[in-house]
């Protein structure tokens, strides 16, 4: 080029047009096929990267006879020029560029299209970036003279302002970076006015020269603004312009407005908030009260202080975050108060104002100010009134585009990350769990809003979601590293970008489904057959990909699937291909890089776990293609499986083909189960597996672990402070493969995969169910007996009593080899990628053979606990063997105390499900074995392992590392509130039956008179073998310092006071006892300081025991009397009064509370333990919603206990 861009001659570049209006026409033309769009794209691109493509698409740009989209074709030509060609352009070119740009702002009109505006503005903005202040010294005349046009001159010139301050001030812009200061200063020298300069930097370098006029661009949109809410006519163009002002002020208000604000704005903030947080407003208060709160007025105001309030994450302002966090959270109140009565605000208010509000708090950089209005759309787009508005449509793109990109995994970004949101979080979120629990909410509302909006605006969202997806896979490892085994990770930028726009795919699928499937899907054929194709294409087109990050792919496999069992549920032949698309994958491992092979791992487990799901949803359709399938899954399987247990995995496949299609004969598809099942149930019966389950030395003998004994003694391992630096010797490796043989070797593992695809998400009354319970239920008795013995030799192994072989002086060190690993949310120090990398780097250390021991024996505890809760799923072909019940207690609890409090909770929760599943007519038999000693072994466990804990604060038994401390507190806690849980889900009133079962051999079970005891409560209430137990632990856990537990169980046991009010042996003995050890309790517990948030809890059981027990029995009136300081008349009046107030709660407990006033334990705060807390760290309720913690509160939980000495004292006793 030489002077300006080469010009062609008027014939080529009337051919040209034409050949670029036939491109753009392919590309946006829905028939056209893609490979006819890819050549029209490529040839596009080629002319936009040409010598001439400036010229050219300033002459398409500027011809308004031509088409917007040609239009702005021509703008992009000019943008990519000046983006990425300015610096090889001669000063003579880019003053052309320059003046083309001019020509074509200054020709803005009313009647162009908003994106041709906002093109031309931010090119604009481009050029300036580049030559502003330093040739191009006129801009500020230039844009003056555009803001004296029309109102569509004034909107380029908010937009070109809004933009360029966006850029130099709030984005990590790169060009504008380049420039260093000279943009900031320009910027500051032409927005403020000249005696505001004038008298806030007297003694500013004013060589610059870049300013024209005294007025400053502040007070020219301030004369706007007021021109455009005070002139009549023209309303629609009046509001857009005003709106486009508070947005231009939105960006330049966070470094323009004065450094002080007030005071008071904070306190009418504050104030604000508290009013609007109210939840009861009479239809006449809150129209006076909250209606104009809507209004426009209003809403600029809370929008100008919403925007000066705005902090950066690399220098918080503390006054300015707080202020923004109580303005997040009024707004929220008012989002809510609208969502809960929209009929009630005014037509004419300023609704569109206040969505735009929400959308600018959305898109805060402080996930914790904008989760506030995320949480407020939610509302609003599940509201079908307020989406009937006309306000709320416009909005919907930039809400759907703020979701899309806060979906990532923020927790897998480092600490030290550069993003703001990150920066924010660690400001003000001290502990993981608050973290995780806050950022699963936060990616949930996001998904929720993506799902809603799809449902309401199908068509346009979803392709914009896919086109948006494609787009970043396409460019996955622009500007990173390309992919490296050598140096794999398994949180690499690509991959988050990929999983977080995955995500948002699997929300919008959500919302296809339902509308797919709601009225408005039913009533637009054409349209629902149009997206269901174009959802094929797009999935087909990915699966054409090729992905070397195996994370990478099994992501893409996992959404391949999504869409097949999802929108595409129907094409079972698209299924099929997904099917095949998932078993061609390769597995290319490296055990050399730990990462990458895990990761490897992890896809084909994937892969497994993807094809048994689609194998569940489309058996009809692989049933008539079976010997196919077949032939390719044997095939996969003998290339791809390293062991038997992966070979199990996928013959399943089959077999969930086969057990699930409908469309065969029952007979041979029986037949042909049998043939998988028949081998396993040979090898549980098999001799030499009885032999060597018949003692403990045999059992260890079977898993590989004989010769360990006489290896910890001859090594003396007991003396080696640190297991994981200590490398393992030939001998202890061999142990270590030897172990992994002899499990692969058990039938546990093939069992529980053909066992689990038998039962997983089957109807009782379903045909596969009946099939299931065929198949397995003579195989039953068969298995039980060996898989009982395995599960009792498995605990039996963490007592060290049966380590024989060892000498007395070593056997501590059993409880050291089997002290589990396992990595805490919260507790431990390092992320969970590092804890297993560690792990995995001491598998040839000492540590790493102690970790092979309990991973076999993890391995057969906790399998033999999930047979049996498939076992559960068959119903009366398990629990009718009248003979299992007690063989099945003792291999569960008889060496129950052994297991570490970890593994206990374990046990727990893998139980309850059994134990809930029991039907109604095997009750009798099967629960009383179970629960009993269940209760009992929760009871001594969780009470001594508290005992311990206390002691140990107390100072009276050796500490250990504050780690290791907090460890044990978090797992006890855990333990405890599992317990809790089950007594809850077996007490609670309103659980019903579980459906009735199948019959065996057509004939109902003889348990039937325990029909008559209605739901498991009533049974469990009914029994007193069961009930004992159950209310002793529940004693004792009122004593247990876990807040949630503890307030559990106080409900529990005040919803079983009424039930023992007559006069039978057991409704006495339990009255007597609630009389006597429950309140005690109570009292106890009120006393503790650590218990003052529940002393409402606690007074309300006192209250229950009192009015429901002392008309029966005087008991409760003794336990008062023993106390110190408690005359008989106190307590007469006290319980006069609470029969007085016997439908009035809050009274009740105010008696409670005032009658044991003196004996009340006062909060660690009140007593001045506790430093006073950090103004920054004090969360509203609305706050802590979005952040579900399952530990105690940080300032609680390390204090020592009180001195409880002086209690048994209070009840009389020596």
């Amino acid at each position: 080029m030489d002077g300006h861009p080469d010009q062609p001659g008027q014939e080529s570049n009337g051919d040209l047009r034409s050949q670029i209006r036939r491109a753009l026409k392919a590309i946006h033309d829905g028939r056209s096929s893609n490979p006819l769009r890819q050549e029209a794209s490529e040839y596009l691109e080629q002319v936009k990267s040409g010598d001439e493509a400036p010229y050219h698409g300033y002459s398409l740009a500027a011809d308004k006879s031509e088409s917007d989209v040609v239009r702005h074709y021509g703008l992009s030509c000019l943008d990519t020029a000046v983006r990425h060609r300015w610096t090889d352009y001669s000063a003579e070119q880019n003053m052309a560029l320059r003046n083309w740009e001019l020509s074509l702002a200054q020709d803005v009109a009313d009647q162009d299209p908003y994106f041709i505006r906002t093109k031309i503005a931010l090119i604009w903005v481009e050029i300036a970036k580049r030559s502003w202040a330093l040739d191009w010294m006129n801009m500020d005349e230039q844009l003056v003279h555009l803001w004296e046009g029309s109102l569509a001159s004034k909107e380029l010139v908010l937009t070109i302002l809004e933009v360029l301050s966006e850029d130099v001030f709030g984005h990590e812009d790169a060009t504008a970076g380049l420039r260093g200061t000279d943009l900031n200063r320009a910027c500051v020298e032409i927005i403020i006015p000249m005696h505001v300069l004038v008298e806030h930097f007297p003694t500013r370098d004013t060589s610059m020269n870049v300013r024209y006029g005294d007025q400053g661009w502040l007070s020219r949109m301030g004369d706007l603004l007021a021109y455009c809410v005070t002139t009549d006519g023209n309303l629609e163009a009046r509001q857009a312009c005003a709106i486009k002002i508070l947005s231009t002020l939105r960006s330049l208000t966070s470094w323009v407005i004065p450094k002080s604000i007030s005071s008071s704005n904070l306190a009418a903030v504050d104030v604000l908030h508290s009013l609007y947080h109210r939840s009861r407003f009479s239809d006449q208060d809150f129209k006076e009260l909250v209606g104009p709160m809507y209004g426009h007025d209003t809403i600029q105001l809370f929008q100008q202080l919403y925007e000066w309030s705005r902090v950066d994450a690399t220098d918080i302002d503390e006054a300015k975050y707080l202020l923004s966090k109580k303005l997040s959270e009024m707004i929220y109140n008012l989002g809510r108060l609208l969502e809960e009565r929209p009929g009630l605000i005014e037509v004419e208010s300023g609704l569109d104002s206040f969505f735009g509000l929400l959308i600018n708090v959305a898109k805060n950089n402080s996930l914790q100010v904008s989760i506030t209005a995320l949480h407020v759309w939610v509302k609003i787009l599940g509201s079908e009134k307020l989406m009937a508005s006309t306000s709320v449509a416009p909005r919907v793109p930039e809400l759907l585009e703020i979701c899309s990109q806060r979906v990532i995994k923020y927790e897998a970004l480092p600490e030290d990350s550069s993003n703001p949101s990150v920066i924010f979080l660690n400001e003000d979120l001290d502990t993981m769990p608050e973290r995780h629990a806050f950022l699963g909410n936060y990616a949930r509302f996001c998904k929720t809003i993506v799902e809603r909006i799809v449902l309401h605006q199908p068509a346009d969202a979803l392709y914009h979601i896919l086109g948006q997806a494609e787009q970043a896979i396409s460019q996955l490892y622009d500007g990173e590293a390309a992919f490296s085994v050598q140096s794999y990770s398994k949180t690499s930028v690509p991959f988050l970008r990929l999983d977080g726009h995955c995500s948002v795919i699997e929300a919008a699928l959500k919302g296809s489904v339902r509308w797919l499937t709601g009225p408005a899907g039913g009533n637009v054929g054409h349209e629902q057959v149009t997206m269901l194709q174009n959802l094929k294409v797009w999935c087909e087109r990915i699966l054409a990909l090729n992905f070397e990050d195996p994370l990478v792919k099994e992501r893409v496999v996992h959404l391949a699937v999504g869409f097949a069992t999802g929108p595409l549920k129907k094409d079972a032949r698209f299924a099929f291909r997904v099917f095949e698309y998932i078993l061609d994958t390769k597995f290319f491992d490296d055990p050399n890089f730990p990462a990458y092979s895990d990761a490897v791992k992890d896809l084909q487990n994937l892969c497994i776990h993807e094809l048994q799901r689609l194998a569940m949803k489309f058996p009809d359709y692989l049933i008539t293609i079976f010997d196919e399938v077949e032939s390719k899954v044997n095939q996969v399987s003998r290339s791809n499986s390293q062991d038997d247990h992966t070979l199990t995995r996928y013959s399943s496949i089959l077999f969930i083909v086969t057990h699930r299609a409908t469309s065969v004969d029952p007979q041979p598809r029986q037949e042909r189960l049998q043939r998988f099942v028949q081998p396993l149930v040979a090898q549980w019966q098999s001799d030499e597996l009885t032999n060597s389950l018949a003692t403990f030395d045999s059992f260890c003998e079977l898993l590989g672990c004989g010769g360990i004994q006489q290896y910890v003694s001859q090594k003396d391992l007991h003396k080696l402070p640190d297991w994981s630096v200590q490398p393992l010797d030939e001998e202890g490796k061999g142990l270590q493969a030897h172990m992994q043989h002899a499990l692969d070797r058990l039938p546990l593992r093939a069992t529980k995969s053909f066992l689990n695809v038998s039962v997983e998400k089957l109807e009782q009354s379903s045909v596969p169910h009946r099939m299931a319970c065929d198949l397995w239920g003579k195989a039953l008795p068969l298995i039980l007996p060996n898989l009982l013995r395995l599960i009792s030799q498995a605990h039996a192994f963490h007592d060290p009593a049966n380590w024989k072989g060892l000498p007395v002086e070593v056997s501590g060190i059993v409880q050291r080899i089997l002290t589990d690993r396992f990595w805490q949310v919260g507790i431990s120090k390092e992320s969970r990628d590092d804890f297993y990398a560690k792990v995995g780097d001491t598998k040839h250390t000492v540590e790493g053979l102690a970790s092979s021991i309990r991973a076999t024996i993890r391995a057969v505890r906790e399998t033999g606990y999930k047979l049996l809760f498939y076992m559960s799923l068959l119903g009366e072909h398990f629990y009718g063997h009248k003979w299992l019940p007690q063989p099945l207690s003792e291999a569960l609890f008889a060496d129950a105390h052994a297991l570490s409090t970890h593994q206990m909770a374990i046990l727990v929760e893998t139980i309850r499900p059994v134990i809930e599943n029991c039907p109604v007519a095997s009750r009798s038999h099967f629960l009383p074995p179970i629960l009993a000693p269940l209760f009992e072994q929760l009871d001594r466990k969780a009470s001594a392992e508290w005992d311990k804990l206390e002691r140990r604060e107390k100072g009276s038994e050796e500490r250990t590392s504050l780690d290791e401390e907090m460890r044990d507190e978090s797992i006890l806690r855990t333990l405890t509130y599992t317990s809790v849980m089950l007594v809850v889900s077996l007490l609670d009133p309103e659980r019903p039956n579980p459906p009735e079962p199948q019959a065996v051999n057509g004939t109902a079970h003889n348990g039937l008179p325990n029909v008559e005891h209605g739901n498991v409560r009533a049974f469990i209430l009914a029994t007193p073998e069961i009930l004992k137990p159950v209310i002793l632990f529940c004693t004792h856990a009122i004593l247990m310092r876990d807040t949630r537990s503890c307030s559990f169980i106080a409900r529990v046991l005040g919803s079983l006071i009424p039930e023992f009010e007559t006069t039978g042996q057991i409704d006495t003995e339990v009255r007597e006892y609630m009389s006597t050890e429950v309140l005690k309790a109570c009292i106890t517990s009120l006393h503790d300081p650590y218990f003052v948030d529940l002393q409402k809890d606690l007074a309300q059981l006192i209250a229950s025991i009192l009015i429901t027990y002392t008309p029966r029995t005087d008991t409760p009136k003794q336990i008062l009397l023993s106390l110190p300081s408690m005359p008989a008349d106190k307590i007469d009046r006290a319980v006069g009064n609470l029969y007085k107030a016997h439908q009035n709660m809050r009274k009740q407990r105010a008696i409670v509370l005032d009658l044991l006033e003196s004996l009340r334990g006062v909060s660690i705060s009140e007593q001045g333990k506790v430093a006073r807390t950090d103004a920054k760290k004090v969360r509203s309720a609305i706050q802590e919603r979005y952040m579900t913690v399952n530990m105690q509160e940080e300032g609680m939980k390390k204090e020592p206990s009180p001195d409880l000495g002086g209690v048994a004292d209070m009840f009389g006793q020596p």
